[in-house]
């Protein structure tokens, strides 16, 4: 499969997504598309970063949020330098 197809599937995937209509078929959705381990990690994710948004240093995230230091420092660097986090997300 060439760039351009994987491109096109991904983008297909990004339609699929948002055309869900309730969080029940958004939950049977990734629960047919993703591991379970995969669901939470996202889930870890986007608690960090809702904690980062509120403020919160490293050390009381690395506290709250079951979440390695290499991928706290991913999702910080989405924080401050990406918009995906911010759109859904509030800040407080």
């Amino acid at each position: 499969m060439g760039a351009k197809e994987k491109s096109e599937h991904i983008s297909e995937l990004y339609r699929k997504i948002v055309s869900l209509q309730t969080e029940a078929d958004c939950k049977a959705f990734f629960e047919d598309l993703c591991t379970i381990k995969e669901v939470e990690n996202m889930a870890e994710r986007c608690f960090a970063a809702q904690l980062l948004l509120e403020g919160n240093t490293y050390s009381q995230v690395m506290a709250q949020a079951e979440i390695s230091s290499a991928t706290l420092s991913r999702v910080s660097r989405c924080v401050q330098y990406g918009e995906g986090y911010r759109k859904v997300l509030k800040e407080s």
